[in-house]
């Protein structure tokens, strides 16, 4: 484990506390940490990736630190689509590393993400219209890097079910699990939003976003730089 890591696990942690105790100076502490700290992990690997993917994820981890900022108060629609707008930088960036690394669509992959995106835009539309523009665009480029990176000739050798590959010792076998884990944390961001009412039941569910958002960029940015 490299100090990265422990400052990466740290900043999750302390993100995540200061979401259920409502404390936004330790979020405002912690949480713009969880990009830089994976840049660091970029950085010290730089010398195996290609120069342009490395400007790649150091400009997209860079715009996921401005959107975690924003994002602090996901209760601020302005913030909320100002944080959308800098994440869909981050998942174009993403996006164009996946590709250029030979990742293309799957019907496995691409058929479920295109009807959940299909469904969210459905509901903002309904229910939430002073955001729905925003939010669907930025699932449309969401799907589009969850759909890359379960791409199974991204991770050679791994066991491939159901057009997915099974995470194993490989870094690049856990992209596509990052992938849905982004898509899960995105989805309950619109879910939190629409459905759920209760004071502790927002606290807990902004735990989980934040949680599951963490782990994706986590395993996303390991595979990525494999």
């Amino acid at each position: 484990m490299k100090l990265e890591h422990v400052v990466f696990l740290g900043a999750t942690a302390a993100t995540v506390v200061g979401a259920v105790t409502e404390n936004e100076k330790l979020q405002l502490a912690a949480k713009p940490l969880i990009g830089p700290a994976l840049a660091a992990r970029v950085l010290r690997r730089r010398g195996n990736i290609d120069r342009l993917d490395t400007g790649l994820l150091l400009g997209s981890l860079a715009a996921a630190t401005v959107g975690d900022v924003f994002m602090i108060d996901p209760d601020d629609d302005a913030r909320l689509k100002a944080g959308a707008r800098s994440f869909a930088v981050m998942q174009l960036g993403y996006s164009a590393v996946l590709a250029r690394r030979g990742a293309r669509p799957t019907a496995p992959a691409l058929v479920p993400r295109v009807l959940g995106w299909l469904g969210a835009a459905g509901l903002l539309r309904a229910r939430a219209k002073s955001v729905a523009p925003t939010l669907t665009a930025y699932g449309a480029v969401l799907a589009t890097t969850s759909t890359l990176s379960a791409d199974p000739a991204l991770a050679p050798g791994a066991r491939v079910v159901a057009g997915t590959a099974v995470p194993n010792a490989d870094p690049r076998s856990r992209l596509a699990l990052g992938g849905i884990l982004f898509t899960g944390s995105d989805a309950m961001i619109v879910v939190r939003r629409l459905f759920v009412r209760g004071h502790a039941g927002r606290r807990v569910a902004e735990a989980a976003i934040l949680a599951s958002y963490a782990a994706a960029q986590a395993l996303l940015v390991e595979g990525m730089t494999e």
